[in-house]
C-alpha cells in the first residue's frame, strides 16, 4: 500500500510502504533526514582539490634527484623544500589501496637521507588553489565554512604527521595531526578544520589557500604549539609533532584520495571522468607538443612559416612557454617535407600562441606542424 500526503504521526517503515522502488514522504521522520545525508554527497565538483586520484601526470611519470621546489609528477601536486639536503625521487605510482576504485598514487622515494634536520629545513607536499574557486567557504565571514580533509597514505615511517591549511591572502594558518600506525600499509585518514571568520580569500585568479602534507619539518616549525585553531601565521606553530620521514633511503610515502570538502565528515572519493579531470590539469599546464604529435596547421608569411595554436583550455592567466628543442627535432608538411631544430614562440594568451620558424622552404603552401623526435616538447605552464 502507498501513502499520499502527510500523516501527524509517521509510524515506521514497512515492506508495505515501498511499491516499485518509491517510499513514501510520510513515512520518514523529520528528524531522520539529517544534513550529512543530504548535503554534499550528491554536489557535484564537491572535492575542490584537482587530480586527488593522481591519474594525471603529464611532465613526467616519475623524476629524479629531485632536490628543489617543484611540479615533478602528478599534475597540481608540488614539492616544497627549503633547506633540507634530502634528495628524493618523485614518481606518480601504481600502488594503491586495494579494492578502493584508485589505480595511481604521489610517491617520495628517500634516495638521500637527512637525518638531522637544521632548524629551517622543512619538506612538504602541496597544493594551491585560486582565490576564485574558493568563495562558497565565506571565509572571513560568521558563515564561514568546515573544511574536512581526506586521503590515503603509506609511509614507511610511523609517528605522527601534519596537515595543514595556509590562507596566503591573509597569512594565516591551521593545522591538524594524524598517525601513520602501521609501517608501509595504507591507511585513509581524516581531519577537520573549522571555518574561518577572519580573512576573505581574494576572488581573482591567484593562490589564496594552499593544503600542506609535511613530510619533515626542523625546529623553526617545530618548537612551539601546534596552530589547531586559526591564527596568524607562526612558523614555530606550523608543523610541532612532524616526524622526519626522510631520514633513511628505506622510506618511502604514497598518498592517495585527496578530497577536500565543506562540512564537518568525509564523504566516499568524488572520482571524475578521466577526460574531466584531464582538463581541469590543462588550465595549469598542458604539453603542446610531445612525443612525436601533431602539433597545428600553418602557412608561410615573408620569410617565416607561421601557425596559430589554440590551447585545450584556457590557461589560468597567460603561461610561460618552453621546449625541448634540438637537430631536426620538428617537421613541417606542406607538398615537400622540412625538418627545423625549434620554434620562435609569439603572443601568448590565456588562450593560444603564435608559432613561426626559418625552415628552408621549396614551396608556399599551407601546411602542418608536427614533432620530429620523441624528446621534443612545448609545454604550457599557468601554476600558482
Amino acid at each position: 500500500m502507498a501513502y499520499i500526503g502527510r500523516t501527524p504521526t509517521p509510524a515506521a517503515l514497512t515492506a508495505s510502504d515501498i511499491t516499485d522502488g518509491i517510499i513514501s514522504t510520510a513515512k520518514i521522520a523529520d528528524n531522520a533526514v539529517t544534513e550529512p545525508k543530504t548535503a554534499w554527497n550528491d554536489v557535484p565538483y564537491r572535492n575542490i582539490i584537482i587530480n586527488g586520484d593522481m591519474s594525471q601526470s603529464q611532465r613526467a611519470t616519475s623524476t629524479s634527484s629531485v632536490a628543489t621546489n617543484g611540479y615533478h609528477a602528478c599534475d597540481r601536486f608540488r614539492l616544497a623544500k627549503g633547506d633540507s639536503t634530502a634528495v628524493v625521487t618523485i614518481s606518480q605510482a601504481t600502488d594503491v589501496p586495494t579494492g578502493e576504485g584508485f589505480f595511481n598514487s604521489f610517491k617520495v622515494d628517500v634516495t638521500t637521507e637527512d637525518a638531522s634536520f637544521v632548524a629551517a629545513d622543512n619538506i612538504l607536499i602541496q597544493q594551491k588553489m585560486e582565490g576564485q574557486m574558493l568563495q562558497h567557504l565565506k571565509k572571513g565571514t560568521a558563515n564561514a565554512e568546515s573544511l574536512t580533509l581526506s586521503f590515503w597514505v603509506k609511509s614507511t615511517k610511523t609517528g605522527t604527521y601534519i596537515a595543514s591549511l595556509y590562507d596566503r591572502d591573509n597569512s594565516r594558518l591551521i593545522s591538524k595531526s594524524y598517525t601513520v600506525s602501521v609501517s608501509d600499509t595504507w591507511e585513509e585518514k581524516s581531519v577537520t578544520f573549522a571555518g574561518d571568520t577572519t580573512g576573505a580569500l581574494g576572488n581573482d585568479n591567484g593562490a589564496s589557500l594552499d593544503v600542506w602534507w609535511w613530510l619533515g619539518a626542523g625546529s623553526n616549525y617545530t618548537s612551539g604549539t601546534l596552530a589547531t585553531s586559526w591564527e596568524s601565521s607562526t612558523s614555530a606553530n606550523h608543523a610541532v609533532g612532524q616526524v622526519n620521514s626522510l631520514d633513511s633511503t628505506s622510506n618511502d610515502f604514497l598518498i592517495t584520495g585527496i578530497q577536500l570538502e565543506v562540512g564537518t565528515s568525509a564523504s566516499d572519493f568524488e572520482f571524475l571522468p578521466y577526460d574531466v579531470n584531464l582538463q581541469r590539469c590543462f588550465r595549469y599546464f598542458e604539453h603542446i607538443a610531445a612525443n612525436n604529435t601533431f602539433i597545428g596547421m600553418g602557412g608561410s608569411y615573408l620569410a617565416d612559416y607561421v601557425g596559430l595554436h589554440r590551447y585545450c583550455t584556457p590557461k589560468r592567466g597567460t603561461p610561460s612557454i618552453t621546449q625541448v628543442s634540438g637537430t631536426d627535432y620538428f617537421r613541417i608538411y606542406t607538398g615537400t617535407s622540412v625538418s627545423f631544430d625549434s620554434f620562435t614562440i609569439a603572443y601568448a594568451s590565456q588562450h593560444g600562441c603564435l608559432l613561426y620558424a626559418q625552415p628552408t622552404m621549396t614551396d608556399n603552401l599551407v601546411g602542418w606542424f608536427t614533432c620530429n623526435n620523441a624528446s621534443a616538447k612545448i609545454a604550457l605552464e599557468a601554476e600558482l
